[in-house]
């Protein structure tokens, strides 16, 4: 029991629960003299790292073990050629190894405080309310050096200001709130709360935040104590808390891990700790000093941080506080389950011991837990009363096994971990039931914190920090910490896919071997990339050509297995033939569309003759026939001059005549209106490639007379002031002119179209019957024998309705057949079968006159009767 005595030693007992102070790192490297880095990995080869004094600078820690950001305070006096006149931007890991060192970039306004995002950005608030962002772990700043300013310039500046995870508050010289909650966006977009209503005599005495996720509105609250109030402002307005309390002017406040609790101290020395919304005091101290102190802090959820100049104070709910004395300054920098704390030769983590080591190495302590330690002592010392801990603890062997297990996880010093473990195993081997899994898991997980906690890593988490990290973004902060050989191994190590790893180290190795030559630079990524299948060689390549390395680039994206992040990477580096040869030979018509797209665009920016465009798709039938599909429905004139530029020059022509067409559909073509011109000038054009071609010789000669057409009927709509004539066909535009009793105008078309006489006299019939005009009819058929005899005079009065005009030429029809059929159609049944029987094939015209009659019966009797006749003369 005697290690337990000496470990429980190092505890203090605040109220019921226990502390202990844990040295992770000391001495801190920059408590030495002034040295030269030049180590490659730190990334500040050759500068001047000097001791560190946290007095003189202003300083940011990131949470979860992360880096530290240094800058010297120009408000502050420092001893001259103690530290270079210029002044740097710091950052070390936690460790206090160097990782970065840059100048300050001059002609800034003064440095109000520093802050690292949740992303783990470095943050620079500076006295005029602009913000500068910085990346790391070269500290360049980013996206530009030219700060964002959030604040009007008629506000006066900053005069305090509080950072959570992804946003700050502001509170402004002229006592106004602006927040943003998107800090690290390139364009951060702050917004004012309420008007706190803060008097021109009254003074802000301290402010603080309850972050966005503990608020029901989502939006954060800003607690600002002014005078003997405090003030809760947010977007929607301002409430005043706590006036029944009496607390007073408040000096300093903090707010709980969780938002629930506020710590407050009074100006009469009282440390109160409230609910936020300020229901009542749960518990208050008075310290000695009404002095407010330089910090305040919460370690955890159970206890409260004062800081003065050499005292810290731990304060909890109940009993006397807890208090460490340090002889130079300290940050105290809040974690989710304790502080850190930071000193210039040290780096100390402050935390509640965790139940299940207090159950093991707490004085005098009999839980299983603590009988199963002994018994692995007992047993590594061949005694036999490891047995009779054994049988004290049997029926609670499971409990016991899971303390061990967590108290390993809780501890930073490794030998202790391992005596831990060895006493979980030695109960493992009397508890089948105990799942071995818990046991594998915790060992997986120590060693990865132990290989971070390493000082040369620095990252000193703890069990419930990386728990709450997860390892996915631990190996993100390690690559971007540049130890890709640590974040690799514990991604093989973990199972998780190392692909981010190798991705990273490759772009970090060509950004650094800028005079090693491709070829020897290329051998040594593929190397590495090789070990990850799947992994994106087109990433790297962008890398590559973003540093000016395109030829690398071209070499590297030759690897690339995905034709869909392949082919926009050629693209990119202006590799247009090899994108679409590969784009052909992956059968994805997007990315060959994709592809065509691009060059095509390219060629119109740069204003080159598309020729070299045609001959570049036309020499691959795939890619030239997708173009063709697309330009058929959007890009006629790309079209065109494709088929002009290749020679198929009967394809021009086609595609000229759809566009002839098209122009006919627009209601504007039907309204004698200038589109006529253009429709004809295309059929004309058409007519021209046809003609240069020897197997189109009727699709020439037809566009021919259709232009001509078209021109004989816009000069008839322009010469009768109608509109009716574009579109018809040639009998139409005669039948129409002859209809308006323009006989003239028909005769010139039927010249010019070379209409023969048979037709001319059906057109002229019918149109003379359209309009009723009998007599004119009956002095057309006079004038000569009809060339296709009377039958379109007699169809034209049936048509129009009048008989009496048709008897007057169905005498003059020579065929006995079309005289019985002209009869039928008038119900003239009789006169229709003494027709029929002059005809040849009487019984079959028979036949069709009794279906035509069919509705008449007396006239089918007609039928039957003669048709007897007949054959009965024809049997003798």
């Amino acid at each position: 029991m005697s290690s337990s005595v000496s470990v429980a030693a190092e505890w203090d007992l605040l109220s019921d629960r226990f502390y202990r102070r844990l040295t992770l790192y000391s001495p801190l490297p920059w408590s030495a003299p002034a040295t030269t880095s030049t180590s490659s990995s730190s990334g500040v080869g050759g500068a001047v790292i000097g001791r560190l004094d946290l007095s003189t600078h202003i300083v940011a820690a990131a949470p979860f073990g992360g880096p530290i950001a240094a800058v010297r305070d120009d408000s502050k006096i420092v001893q001259l050629h103690s530290e270079p006149s210029r002044r740097r931007l710091l950052l070390f890991s936690s460790s206090g190894h160097p990782i970065a060192s840059a100048p300050w970039p001059p002609m800034l306004p003064r440095l109000h405080s520093l802050s690292f995002s949740s992303s783990l950005s470095l943050i620079a608030l500076l006295s005029d309310g602009s913000l500068l962002r910085f990346r790391l772990p070269d500290l360049q700043p980013s996206p530009s050096s030219s700060p964002v300013p959030l604040l009007p310039p008629a506000s006066g500046g900053v005069a305090d200001a509080v950072f959570w995870g992804g946003g700050v508050a502001i509170l402004t010289e002229d006592n106004r709130v602006v927040v943003a909650t998107d800090i690290e966006a390139a364009d951060p977009h702050p917004r004012d709360l309420a008007d706190p209503g803060v008097g021109d005599e009254e003074h802000v005495l301290c402010m603080a935040v309850v972050e966005p996720q503990f608020v029901m509105s989502g939006s954060p609250e800003v607690l600002l104590a002014v005078g003997d109030r405090v003030i809760a402002v947010d977007e929607d307005g301002v409430q005043v808390l706590g006036e029944e309390l009496e607390i007073g002017p408040v000096q300093k406040m903090a707010v709980s891990p969780n938002g629930k609790l506020l710590a407050a101290f009074a100006h009469d020395g009282r440390l109160l700790v409230i609910p936020t919304d300020f229901s009542r005091i749960i518990f208050e101290y008075e310290c000695d000093s009404a002095l407010p102190p330089e910090q305040i802090a919460w370690c955890g959820l159970d206890s409260v941080l004062l800081y003065w100049p050499e005292v810290l104070l731990m304060v909890g709910p109940n009993g006397d506080p807890v208090q460490y004395n340090y002889d130079e300054p300290i940050k105290l920098i809040p974690e989710c389950d304790g502080v850190r704390i930071l000193s210039n030769s040290s780096m100390e983590f402050l935390h509640r011991v965790p139940d299940c080591t207090t159950l093991i190495f707490g004085i005098g302590s009999m839980s299983p837990a603590a009988l199963l330690y002994d018994a692995r002592d007992h047993y590594d010392r061949q005694s036999a009363k490891a047995y009779d801990n054994y049988q004290l603890i049997s029926s609670s062997l499971p409990e016991a096994i899971e303390a061990c297990i967590d108290a390993a996880g809780h501890e930073f010093d490794v030998s202790r971990q391992r005596t831990l473990l060895r006493a979980a195993t030695y109960g493992l081997a009397f508890c089948s039931r105990f799942p071995h899994e818990r046991f594998q898991e915790m060992c997986k997980m120590l060693r990865v914190l132990n290989a971070v906690r390493d000082p040369e890593i620095g990252m000193p988490l703890t069990i419930q920090q990386y728990k709450l990290l997860t390892a996915p973004v631990l190996i993100g902060r390690l690559i971007n910490a540049n130890q890709h050989l640590l974040a690799l191994r514990i991604s093989e190590y973990l199972n998780l896919n190392p692909e981010v790893v190798i991705m990273h180290w490759a772009c970090e190795k060509i950004t650094a071997s800028a005079t090693l030559p491709d070829t020897v630079l290329l051998e040594g990524l593929l190397d590495k990339l090789r070990l990850c299948k799947g992994i994106s060689y087109a990433a790297v390549a962008a890398h590559a050509d973003n540093c000016g390395r395109r030829r690398l680039a071209a070499m590297l994206v030759d690897h690339e297995s995905q034709s869909s992040k392949q082919i926009p990477m050629l693209l990119s580096i202006d590799e247009q033939d090899k994108a679409l040869s590969k784009a052909i030979e992956s059968g994805d018509t997007d990315l060959v569309y994709l592809v065509l797209f691009h060059i095509f665009q390219k060629v119109a920016i740069e204003k080159k003759a598309s020729l070299d465009f045609f001959g570049v798709i036309n020499a691959r039938p795939v890619a030239r026939d997708l173009f063709m599909a697309y330009a058929r429905h959007s890009k006629h004139e790309d079209l065109k001059d494709f088929f002009l530029s290749t020679g198929r020059l009967q394809d021009a022509a086609f595609l000229l005549l759809k566009e002839s067409r098209e122009l006919e559909k627009n209601p504007m073509a039907s309204k004698g209106s200038p589109l006529h011109g253009p429709q004809v000038r295309l059929i004309e054009q058409a007519h021209r490639l046809f003609a240069e071609t020897k197997e189109h010789v009727f699709e020439s000669k037809a566009s021919e007379e259709h232009a001509k057409l078209l021109r004989s009927q816009h000069e008839l709509e322009v010469s009768t002031k109608q509109a009716i004539f574009v579109g018809s066909s040639v009998s139409d535009t005669i039948k129409t002119c002859i209809a308006m009793g323009n006989e003239r105008a028909a005769l010139k078309v039927k010249s010019e179209f070379k209409v023969p006489d048979k037709r001319w006299y059906w057109l002229k019939t019918c149109a003379l019957a359209t309009v009723g005009n009998w007599d004119a009819l009956e002095k057309f058929s006079r004038e000569k024998r009809p060339p296709g005899g009377y039958k379109p005079f007699v169809e034209a009065c049936i048509d129009a309705g009048q008989k009496t005009e048709a008897l007057k030429y169905i005498p003059k029809l020579t065929d006995p057949r079309e005289r019985s059929e002209a009869y039928a159609r008038m119900g003239m049944a009789k006169e229709a079968a003494d027709a029929a029987s002059q005809a040849k094939d009487s019984d079959e015209l028979f036949g069709r006159l009794k279906i035509t009659l069919a509705q008449n019966s007396a006239a089918a009797s007609i039928f039957d009767t003669l048709r007897d006749r007949l054959s009965f003369q024809g049997a003798y």
